[in-house]
């Protein structure tokens, strides 16, 4: 028998009766996908340029993607 006083909710249920764990999995996805990209970016030692080569994209696309590490969270809503 657990006799721990402070078990409660799970994180999952408080985000879910916060009606915002949609957009919290949304942004945690977004950093984990720039953080990979700036890992293979690393281990292979590319460019942006030359990222957006091997992903066949524009690096306005690229530097979108990598902008989802960093702009999260901010309090900036609109």
């Amino acid at each position: 028998m657990n006799n721990n006083p402070y078990i409660g909710s799970s994180l999952d249920e408080l985000l879910e009766e916060d009606n915002i764990l949609a957009e919290v999995e949304a942004v945690a996805l977004k950093r984990v996908l720039a953080w990979q990209i700036e890992q293979a970016m690393l281990e292979k030692g590319l460019t942006k340029t030359e990222m957006t080569k091997v992903m066949k994209t524009t690096p306005a696309a690229l530097d979108r993607l990598l902008k989802g590490n960093r702009e999260q969270g901010t309090g900036n809503r609109e």
